[in-house]
């Protein structure tokens, strides 16, 4: 039998660590794409990801995608999914933040969503696959010195139901905003920290608790299973219904 294989960008800690356990345990040739060395060198000593595959690549770069899709496309029986979770961060004030930390962000959170997309749309368009990228709720919320990230974040809704479109009927092409996701043990060694949640944290939420990576992992299985074949070009937002609720000071 054919194994499915799935490429999780971003995939060596918080969420994307949790999504590419959860599609090995489900069967899947799994591979992490990843820039962060400690954190893949991490998970290789862990026995739990000993069938993973990694590879060091920046996904800002094309021909790091380039060459890792066609390496991954060489050894597989077709590639079938991709998330798209790679995001990193610079929050400081607009005045402060330079044009190429902007540009940095951009890169990675828009630019590599995108550029996965365009490499692997060959090989999904195959198998009739399915990309999921990561948005945030920060894409309709925001904290003050949050303008790149929040912007590349707005940028992945609209690069979502932009390749719903041109890759359809093939290719369906789905999105989640993930809110409040407590990811403090599913880090590197020295990220590791204890969760330090208080009943404050968990009560803002509508459904009585801050999140946490398994919420997003649920709803990617379940945008990725062929019985919902009907949905494409939609954003999902899973945040314990934190963005519905009404706050007055």
């Amino acid at each position: 039998m054919n194994q499915k294989t799935a490429i999780i960008t971003g995939g060596a800690q918080g969420i994307g660590r949790i999504t590419a356990l959860s599609f090995f345990k489900k069967g899947y040739k799994t591979v992490v794409l990843d820039l962060d060395t400690e954190a893949i060198e991490d998970l290789k000593k862990n026995r739990d990801y000993s069938g993973i595959h990694f590879f060091h690549c920046d996904v800002s770069v094309e021909d790091d995608i380039s060459r890792s899709i066609s390496q991954i496309a060489e050894w597989s029986d077709g590639i079938h999914i991709v998330v798209n979770n790679a995001a990193i961060a610079i929050n400081k004030p607009v005045e402060l933040l330079s044009l190429d930390e902007w540009n940095k962000v951009m890169g990675v959170n828009l630019t590599g969503a995108f550029l996965c997309s365009k490499h692997a749309s060959q090989h999904l368009k195959r198998t009739k696959g399915s990309i999921i990228n990561i948005s945030s709720t920060r894409a309709f919320m925001s904290e003050p010195d949050t303008e790149a990230y929040s912007a590349s974040k707005g940028g992945i809704i609209s690069l979502t139901h932009a390749l719903a479109i041109s890759l359809g009927p093939e290719v369906r092409v789905n999105c989640i905003s993930p809110g409040w996701i407590d990811v403090s043990m599913h880090k590197k060694t020295s990220g590791i920290k204890e969760p330090a949640l208080t009943d404050a944290d968990h009560s803002q939420h509508p459904a009585g608790r801050v999140g946490q990576a398994s919420d997003i992992v649920n709803t990617i299985f379940f945008l990725t299973d062929e019985k919902n074949s009907f949905i494409t070009g939609q954003n999902f937002i899973v945040d314990g219904g934190m963005t519905r609720k009404m706050i007055y000071v």
